[in-house]
This record gives C-alpha cells, structure tokens and sequence, in this order.
C-alpha cells in the first residue's frame, strides 16, 4: 500500500471522528447529558442520540472498602474447583438473608435442595473423581503451608493426569499427592517426602510410584531439587539471624561449586549448612534442635556437616 493512500485512509477517518463529535444539522458541538441520557446539540438544541446504555454501576462508592463491598460480580474461575467454579453452592447455615433461623420444614427442603445440588454438579464418575481429588490437594496444601499457585498447578497436573486415563490402576491419594510434590517442585517451595508422606493417605513407596509415573507420562520438566530452596523455610522456623543464614547459604553455595550436593538428600544438605553456619557465627544450635526443624536424623546432619566444612577449606584453599 501506497503513502499516499494511507494519508487518504487517515484523513477520512478524522473526518468521520470529528463528524461523530459535532451536529450533523448546524456543525456545532455535542453534549452528553447523563441524566436524560442523551446527546445534545448545544446550537441547535438537535437531540442526535437518546436512550443511550449506561454500563457502569447503578451505585457509588466514595473509597475502595466500599466499592468491594457493593460490588456485585462473581469470584473468579479457578481450576481448584472441579467445575472451575462455576456452579452455584448451597450454604450449610439454616438461615435466611435476614439472619433468622428456618423453621423446621424450611430445613427439610433446603437439605433436599443441597443434596440434589450436588449430584447435579457432579454427574459422571469423572467428575467425582476429580472433585475427591481437588479436595485431597487443597487439605494437603494446607498442611504444608504451600501458596495458591502451587494448589492451582497440582490441579492441572491431576487433570491433566486425568484426561489422560492415567488413573486406571492407581489410587486417586496417591496421583494427588504426586500432583502436589510435582507442583511444589515446579514451584520452587519443595516439601520433603517425609513432609508430603506425612499429610498424605498413602505410604510413600506409593506416592513416589506414582510421581514418577505422572512425571514420565507427562514429560513434565522438573529440576534437581536444590537445598538452597529449604533453607529460607528452615530459617525462618529456628529463627536464624541474617548473619547465620547468609553463613548457610555460602557454605551451600561452595558445596554445589565442588558437586558435593551429588546424590545426597538437599533435605539433610540444607540442615547440616545450617547447623553448621551456627557452629561458624557462635550461634547457640543443637543438632537436635535442627533435627526437629529439618525433620532430619542427627546422624545424616553430623555427616553431611563434616562434608560442609571440607568443602570450604578446599574452597578457600582453592582461592589461596
């Protein structure tokens, strides 16, 4: 296309935008009044539009606590829900808008009306499925303190699981839970497998089967765990000062350099870097105090500390 011919184009839609915004009778200008809602020629007094929509709200609101409360619009869909929250829900309390308490026969039809409400929101086995399972990974985030993004991923992960039939066989406890370290992983706030095995239904042995099913079925990219990613919440739990947990992080940092963290668990690399970062800066921790924050064994800390330290001299010996 030509410049001449986009100049053109430019210029008759200036032309229709100022013809949209003056009086198709006189030329003079518009005016809306809100009120009637009209449109005014403010010359000629020629209405030229009436009956326009109004699409905000038909209250005001004079500061943000008031907007949210008149506001009227629905929650947000959210794949934590197995309908994506779109259906409606009957609430437990058996009382009406103004707070009074039903009467007895009142009671008798809403709990009717519940029970139809939820067999029709989950009308096939699939669904049931799917709710049970949504309702295993929200309990056990809860448990685990994890955020809601990582409840969200694990849902999508089950479903995705689900829309697979990859469930035939296996148990839906055990696919949630693996969702769930799956999403915690790929979330970058991992949990043990003690931590995941102790909210969990199942035994470990079972969800770790199952983890490494999803995980190969479906080719979902998860890293290495890194013992760097415990320590803030192991911290944070025995109340470690910044000097202690900057101490941690480089005795941490050092190992990885030297690949000492190769096959040992970041769990009990994480608690022997801060035990051992508290022993450096003369802060007053036990190994069994660490062991109880870590759910660690003395042992595995006692271990794994002496690898911390030989891993620093010979970072240091290095530099020297």
């Amino acid at each position: 296309m030509s410049t001449n011919t986009t100049h053109r184009e430019t210029e008759v839609e200036r032309a229709e935008t100022e013809e949209e915004h003056h009086c198709p009778e006189c030329g003079g200008s518009l005016n809306t009044d809100e009120a009637q809602a009209e449109t005014v020629c403010a010359d000629c007094g020629l209405v030229v539009d009436e009956d326009a929509i109004d699409r905000g709200p038909e209250w005001r609101a004079f500061d943000a606590g008031e907007k949210d409360q008149k506001s009227r619009v629905g929650a947000p869909t959210t794949k934590m829900m197995h309908d994506d929250g779109l259906s409606t829900n009957i609430g437990w309390q058996n009382k009406d808008a103004y707070g009074n308490s039903l009467s007895a026969s009142q009671r008798e039809k809403m709990q009717r009306l519940r029970t139809w409400n939820e067999r029709f929101r989950t009308r096939d086995h699939k669904e049931r499925n799917l709710k049970q399972a949504l309702g295993e990974i929200d309990r056990m985030a809860s448990a685990l303190g994890l955020p809601e993004n990582v409840r969200e991923t694990a849902s999508v992960i089950y479903r995705q699981a689900l829309n697979k039939d990859l469930l035939p066989g296996r148990s839906i406890e055990g696919i949630a839970t693996a969702s769930l370290h799956a999403a915690a992983r790929m979330g970058n706030v991992p949990r043990s497998l003690d931590e995941m095995s102790a909210v969990s239904r199942v035994d470990q042995a079972t969800f770790k089967r199952a983890y490494r099913y999803i995980v190969r079925e479906l080719k979902l990219e998860i890293q290495p765990a890194d013992p760097l990613e415990y320590l803030p919440r192991f911290a944070s739990e025995l109340e470690l000062d910044d000097e202690t947990e900057r101490r941690a992080r480089e005795l941490l940092e050092t190992a990885k350099r030297q690949n000492v963290h190769s096959g040992k668990s970041p769990v009990g690399l994480a608690a022997a870097a801060i035990y051992a970062a508290g022993v450096l800066t003369n802060n007053a921790l036990t190994q069994s105090e660490v062991s109880a924050a870590t759910d660690m064994s003395e042992v595995t800390i006692r271990n794994r500390y002496q690898e911390l330290l030989q891993a620093a001299e010979s970072g240091r010996a290095a530099a020297a």
